[in-house]
């Protein structure tokens, strides 16, 4: 699950882009949930995005979000891809994105800048991989991520989604003596190791109206590298596109 919904938006654009089109989506969520590392605690997310896409195969978008019960810890996003149809079927698309928070200690230590290659069957599969560097503190050496998702449509207006991924922990945790309580260093000098996630869900749609609800799932060892940032199990999603 990536954090933004313009990651989504972006990913999930048409095959053949009109000249100048534009869209967005209004989004509440249970939780911020990035590649199975939880952002936020269990509350409302109020998240919003816009893009746009060109027929000449560019793309651009923004998303902004907030805790209701927090509005000064905030997300942002922006970014900039360009897609290139390789058949009827397939797609490629290249991004640069950049991820930012404020007001929130535990997010604000996933500041990145992210570039990424995605190839996409349809609407139905999409393969991507991706190179992060954290923005801030003083360890600035890329990390990879690979993720895999997968959509397919069900009777009655609803769709199974799924995916899972790979990825470089991008913040690590130690003690900062022998028996002392974990702190995170935030990716300040930290020794990146490994963990897998992935997610199940179910998503009804009605017109411009989404209702989300997945499953999320890491490897044993997130809590150990991380801190115990394992995202709730479930995350639900409910959202308006225009």
């Amino acid at each position: 699950m990536r954090v933004a919904l313009v990651a989504t938006l972006l990913l999930a654009g048409p095959l053949h882009a009109q000249t100048g089109n534009f869209a967005g989506t209004v989004a509440l969520s249970s939780q911020l949930v990035d590649r199975g590392i939880a952002l936020t605690p269990v509350t409302p997310i109020l998240q919003g995005a816009v893009n746009w896409s060109s027929a000449g195969g560019w793309m651009a978008g923004v998303s902004i979000g907030t805790q209701l019960r927090s509005p000064d810890r905030s997300e942002g996003l922006a970014q900039l891809g360009h897609y290139w149809t390789l058949s009827d079927d397939w797609r490629m698309q290249a991004d640069a994105t950049y991820y930012g928070y404020s007001g929130n200690t535990r997010a604000s230590a996933y500041n990145r800048a992210e570039a990424s290659v995605n190839w996409m069957y349809r609407d139905v599969l999409s393969f991507g991989l991706s190179a992060i560097t954290l923005t801030g503190g003083d360890d600035h050496h890329p990390r990879g991520a690979a993720d895999l998702d997968f959509h397919w449509p069900l009777p009655w207006h609803l769709s199974l989604a799924a995916g899972a991924g790979i990825t470089q922990t991008l913040v690590t945790s130690r003690p900062p003596w022998p028996g002392a309580h974990h702190y995170y260093d935030y990716g300040y000098g930290g020794v990146s190791s490994y963990y897998g996630y992935g997610q199940l869900g179910l998503i009804w749609a009605w017109g411009p109206w989404q209702v989300e609800l997945q499953r999320i799932a890491t490897t044993s060892n997130i809590a150990r590298q991380t801190g115990s940032l394992a995202a709730a199990p479930w995350v639900g999603t409910v959202s308006w596109s225009f």
